[in-house]
């Protein structure tokens, strides 16, 4: 199924944030996985839409472009090797979930090795940054609020 506007999950970009208004329908949808960790209608998108302090990251989101009302968003990332997202901290939560290879995660001044379906919680508030210092490529799911706030750039 193909979108007809493409809405990204980045805080600055967003139709609605554009003055378009998002799709109105609200149905229930099924995307196929393709294999390769990419889903039948879903876009593959820049991380961010400009830099600051990430490198080799991908997104998909997989619910909360297309229309839905969920108070939530999935969304598929994937880190290359050697890559990383930006070091921040925002008013919202996170949940990531990997589901593809190996990672590390900065949390607070705490340092985690992330591997197949371990599940962190980051809390509000918190600066967290997600790293690939591995071979392969680092996947994982991360379920955040629909409505979220500016992130805030830290540096180590």
């Amino acid at each position: 199924m193909a979108r007809k506007t493409p809405i990204s999950c980045d805080w600055r970009t967003g139709a609605v944030l554009k003055g378009k208004k998002p799709p109105k329908e609200n149905k229930s949808a099924l995307y196929k996985h393709k294999g390769k960790f990419r889903w039948q209608g879903i876009k593959v998108e820049k991380y961010k839409q400009s830099s600051g302090g990430w490198a080799d990251t991908a997104r998909q989101t997989l619910i909360g472009n297309q229309g839905e009302t969920a108070k939530f968003h999935v969304r598929y990332f994937e880190i290359a090797p050697s890559g990383c997202s930006s070091f921040e901290r925002h008013k919202h939560e996170h949940v990531v979930i990997c589901v593809r290879g190996k990672g590390k995660a900065t949390v607070g001044r705490k340092s985690h090795a992330i591997d197949f379906l371990d599940t962190l919680y980051i809390s509000p508030g918190t600066p967290h940054q997600l790293r690939n210092p591995f071979k392969s490529p680092f996947g994982f799911f991360c379920i955040v609020n629909a409505k979220r706030d500016k992130p805030k750039l830290l540096t180590a």
